[in-house]
């Protein structure tokens, strides 16, 4: 089943993310909703909630408070945003599109299985919406490049639009840290490699007592041609179609040969 093309100017939009209500990168993200629509919602995270991947609030209430017309903050994780804005919040006239971003970093490869951007648009797309992430990529301490996303992300939104779309798909947008005017085309790409490449940080508190941080430092692998990761690095806006059935054919293939032996 796919969804027919969708005149951006008719869309009801909910824009969320997972850095947080008070992220820079929701109001990137405003203003690119705005420049297609009209209709734009604004249900996101109460502070950062980066790294939740697809998780969701089951052990706790959910609070909500009205920012200001149209604009929610939800005390709970990006998927918890996306339910309460198409199950409670319009849930007598849900959103056409969802928009998740833009993220302060880049949401590349295995990243993906992580994010709490990626995991927003995941949950509309199994709510039957058009979804979308974005990310901005920047190299810290360098500022982040958010006219970029700005400068190009309405134009993206209006291709992937203008086509049949898979209701089994949603989308991952990756910006380059380059300048809005020195971006070297849009691509469409498929998914990289990275390995995790962290470490874990122990500190005492001041009772002397252990504590310990995640250190997320990604390596990247050969830059291989066509992938999101290499294109970014050439200057490039990185539009990946993502699956949400993980089933890897050829292990299910192997898998099922082998249990059919007696």
């Amino acid at each position: 089943m796919a969804f027919p093309p969708l005149d951006p100017a008719k869309a009801r939009i909910l824009v969320t993310n997972d850095d947080g209500i008070n992220a820079p990168g929701l109001v990137s993200l405003f203003e690119i909703a705005r420049a297609l629509s009209s209709d734009v919602w604004v249900v996101a995270p109460e502070t950062n909630q980066s790294g939740a991947a697809h998780s969701l609030s089951l052990s706790k209430p959910l609070r909500a408070r009205e920012v200001s017309e149209g604009k929610w903050a939800v005390d709970g994780t990006p998927t918890d945003c996306v339910l309460f804005a198409v199950r409670h919040l319009m849930g007598d006239k849900p959103p056409t599109l969802v928009l998740s971003g833009v993220n302060r970093g880049t949401n590349l490869a295995d990243d993906v299985t992580y994010s709490g951007t990626i995991a927003a648009a995941m949950e509309g797309c199994l709510l039957g919406i058009r979804s979308i992430a974005m990310s901005q990529a920047y190299a810290h301490p360098n500022p982040v490049k958010w006219e970029t996303a700005e400068r190009h992300g309405a134009d993206v939104v209006r291709r992937v639009l203008a086509v049949d779309w898979s209701n089994e798909a949603l989308i991952n947008v990756n910006f380059p840290d380059v300048d809005a005017d020195a971006v070297t085309g849009m691509e469409v790409t498929r998914q990289g490699q990275r390995g995790f490449g962290g470490h874990i940080l122990e500190r005492l508190d001041p009772r002397g007592t252990p504590y310990y941080w995640i250190n997320y430092t990604p390596t990247e692998k050969d830059l291989v041609p066509g992938t999101d990761i290499e294109a970014l690095r050439r200057g490039a806006i990185s539009i990946n179609p993502l699956h949400l059935d993980l089933t890897h054919e050829t292990m299910r293939r192997r898998l099922r040969e082998a249990f059919s032996r007696k």
